[in-house]
């Protein structure tokens, strides 16, 4: 007995290390595919050389800046109030017309363009389950959404998301959407502290929704002739302003839109969208390109989502051009980390948060002591500052400030939404102050 206990150690250690090993040569093998791909771009862009970005650990001689006294390396911010042939917009109907050179902007620098040949998807319900979420009772959908790939057969993409709504509900109900992960069902987990962000939302009578964003975009520039940007090109490579990862995430929150609008359970005129980090970045982009989303929870979202790019502070334009994140973005943004700086950009975050307006946005960061400073909590901050006088033309309320404050100061009032939890990087401590927020948009009487 003891030696086939002793054989299966082994075997499981053995297994271990080579799942390991498999790991590794999986990583590397991705890793040396995307900096292929992004030399390629380079090359495109007649690039031969980049800045190296600052490190994240504050120990490494190359740390990013954390000094707020060398922060502000800038002079001006592009003026969202300005049309690019220097006229002012002074009412709501031009505003829509400025909206529209900013998304040009962005479009075509920064996110990408949406392609003309953007492929239809059809949505099916996989399963339905009447369960328990702690003491409430709940319907769980699971849908998948095929992409049509009549046109590139040799790709198969598919969009998953998972539906979760009280039963027993009189009408249909409001669903935040979470850029997030299916875990297996016997992953092991650690029980967050106090009441789970799942149950306050059903507390309210409120659903949630999982939405997987790399189950139809990888999140690694190996991916790029794969998910829905590959199958779009026909596994070719980009052009220059073909859309980034975050983008293609974007559109597949779009689409999951689409459904709720035909499932009689959600009202799709009540529906928000929420994410954390990289997911962050992508739920901004989303709620600025997508007019349907009705609120934003856009959490520790930093460089590329809501922090301001101008800001030498934390992490930098030319992180995210490295080869490690560039495909989130339009491959001309490579070009902003060499020969251009973050101060040739037309646009920066204050204007993605502006495009959400009048709609409320609520920003979401950690403690520095927690979650570091690489994220920049000032720094996105600034950018609703800056954000406010668009919401303010519109009739809207702004943050109300513009003296960066206190951590756990809930600036809620308006619809820009700024709040400095105690905790890293995570958004779970600000939930209950971003339903209480939610509520005046979402509660019907």
């Amino acid at each position: 007995m003891k030696k086939t206990i002793f054989f299966l150690s082994i075997l499981l250690l053995c297994s271990t290390t080579s799942f390991a090993q498999f790991n590794k040569a999986l990583f590397d093998s991705l890793n040396k595919v995307s900096s292929q791909d992004h030399q390629l771009m380079m090359s495109q862009l007649g690039i031969s050389e980049l800045r190296p970005g600052p490190s994240g650990n504050p120990e490494d001689l190359n740390a990013a800046n954390s000094d707020e006294s060398k922060a502000k390396t800038y002079t001006s911010l592009p003026d969202a109030l300005l049309f690019n042939n220097g006229e002012s917009v002074t009412n709501a109907k031009q505003w829509e017309k400025r909206k529209l050179e900013i998304i040009e902007d962005f479009d075509r620098e920064m996110y990408g363009r949406l392609p003309d040949n953007i492929l239809e998807v059809t949505w099916e319900v996989l399963s339905v389950k009447d369960t328990l979420e702690g003491a409430f009772p709940i319907r769980i959908k699971e849908l998948r959404a095929k992409v049509d790939n009549s046109s590139y057969p040799a790709l198969d993409v598919n969009i998953e998301l998972t539906l979760t709504i009280p039963l027993n509900h009189s009408s249909p109900v409001p669903v935040i959407t979470e850029f997030g992960w299916k875990w297996p069902s016997n992953w092991p987990r650690r029980k967050p502290e106090g009441t789970p962000w799942q149950e306050q939302l059903l507390a309210k009578g409120w659903g949630y929704a999982i939405l997987v964003p790399t189950s139809f975009q990888a999140d690694n520039g190996a991916g790029l002739r794969q998910g829905i940007i590959g199958l779009v090109n026909k596994g070719e490579p980009r052009k220059l302003d073909d859309w980034g990862t975050l983008r293609a995430w974007a559109w597949g929150a779009s689409r999951a839109l689409d459904y709720f609008e035909i499932d009689e359970d959600v009202d799709a005129t009540r529906i928000g969208i929420e994410g954390l980090s990289r997911y962050g970045k992508a739920a901004l982009v989303a709620m600025a390109y997508e007019p349907r989303f009705a609120i934003g929870f856009i959490g520790s979202s930093g460089a590329g989502g809501a922090k301001i790019l101008r800001r030498t502070f934390g992490e930098q334009v030319e992180n995210l051009a490295s080869s490690g994140e560039y495909h989130w973005f339009a491959p001309r943004f490579i070009k902003y980390a060499g020969p251009l700086t973050p101060n040739d950009l037309p646009v920066d975050a204050h204007q993605l948060v502006a495009l959400c307006a009048p709609r409320p946005v609520f920003i979401s960061v950690g403690s520095p002591t927690v979650e570091g400073q690489w994220i920049d909590a000032k720094g996105m901050f600034l950018a609703g500052v800056h954000a406010g006088p668009v919401y303010k033309l519109l009739g809207k309320k702004d943050l109300g400030i513009t003296e960066f404050p206190p951590q756990e100061t809930s600036l809620i009032e308006g619809e820009i939404a700024f709040r400095q939890h105690e905790g890293g990087h995570t958004v779970v401590p600000n939930w209950p102050y971003f339903i209480k927020f939610a509520e005046r948009y979402f509660d019907k009487e």
